[in-house]
């Protein structure tokens, strides 16, 4: 090619090449799709040999990793009382002190994904501790039919930054950073905010504390959702982002069928996770990020 001077002719034989090597493939591939059907098992050694490569792929061994492991899913632990009494999940939502306009438009959109939520505001007066021992005196707790959840979320710089959540009567308690939010409003598309139980989808939660965070995920949502209402919330962990979406489903036509985005959508982190009720300075922590824990892009914790 490089041979040729003339830059039309050039251009003619790339064209041509070009052309000869797609028809080559397409040969090739309806030839191997014939063979496939006489012999699947080429099938399964082809995509087995073709796997991307990710980092999800070519994650590094733990030992921590239960999916499937039905003693890990069936062993008893603090969210018991919601997944075999089948209850209600009751969420009390509040936030820091002194919060800027911004963080309660956040709010007033968060309130809406969970169904039984309320939201107070935080007088400057009351400590995290003290909000805790007040849901569980009026009749947070104690209550079969009504197991409650304290969700805090956190302001930095006039944005929210992070969110913790209590499981009450007896924690656990999980601090995640918060990022990447974008309101109703501002996606393209977007549905109107309704007041239905959605559908709970979780995905890749596959070691021992992605499956307590998981587990505690979905204790904020009732296990019978409104199919009526067509909404979804997927809860979706990569790398240890665990990135928030909620769709509804549109029906067109009696034969196709869309998603509709509804905000908020965010990206939350899991920075550490308490045994017990809230408490940072004598509270016992079952994991602690840390940045030496960062020293392979391979390794994920959730």
């Amino acid at each position: 090619m490089r041979d040729i001077k003339n830059k039309i002719k050039r251009s003619q034989i790339y064209q041509k090449l070009k052309k000869e090597k797609t028809t080559n493939e397409i040969k090739e591939r309806k030839a191997r799709r014939k063979q496939e059907e006489l012999q699947p098992e080429l099938k399964e050694q082809r995509l087995k040999q073709n796997q991307q490569k990710t980092l999800e792929t070519l994650r590094e061994v733990d030992e921590t990793i239960v999916q499937g492991d039905e003693e890990v899913e069936e062993a008893e632990d603090e969210f018991d009382g919601y997944f075999k009494n089948g209850v209600e999940p009751k969420i009390l939502i509040t936030t820091s002190r002194r919060c800027p306009g911004p963080v309660y438009e956040f709010v007033d959109e968060f309130v809406s994904i969970f169904p039984n939520a309320e939201f107070v505001k935080r007088s400057s007066q009351f400590e995290i501790k003290k909000i805790i021992e007040i849901a569980n005196s009026r009749n947070y707790t104690g209550n079969l039919n009504l197991i409650p959840d304290l969700i805090i979320v956190n302001h930095d710089k006039k944005m929210p930054n992070a969110v913790t959540i209590v499981h009450l009567p007896e924690g656990p308690t999980a601090h995640f950073k918060l990022s990447s939010i974008k309101l109703n409003n501002n996606i393209r598309g977007h549905g109107k905010l309704q007041d239905y139980k959605p559908e709970l989808i979780l995905n890749n939660f596959t070691t021992r504390l992605g499956h307590t965070i998981g587990k505690m995920f979905s204790s904020l949502f009732p296990q019978q959702p409104d199919f009526k209402g067509r909404q979804a919330v997927t809860i979706h962990n990569q790398r240890d982002f665990i990135f928030f979406r909620r769709h509804r489903y549109v029906f067109r036509n009696g034969e196709k069928v869309d998603i509709q985005e509804i905000g908020p959508r965010f990206t939350l982190k899991l920075r550490w996770l308490q045994n017990g009720l809230f408490d940072t300075k004598y509270g016992v922590f079952e994991w602690v990020h840390k940045p030496e824990l960062d020293t392979s892009r391979r390794k994920f914790h959730l």
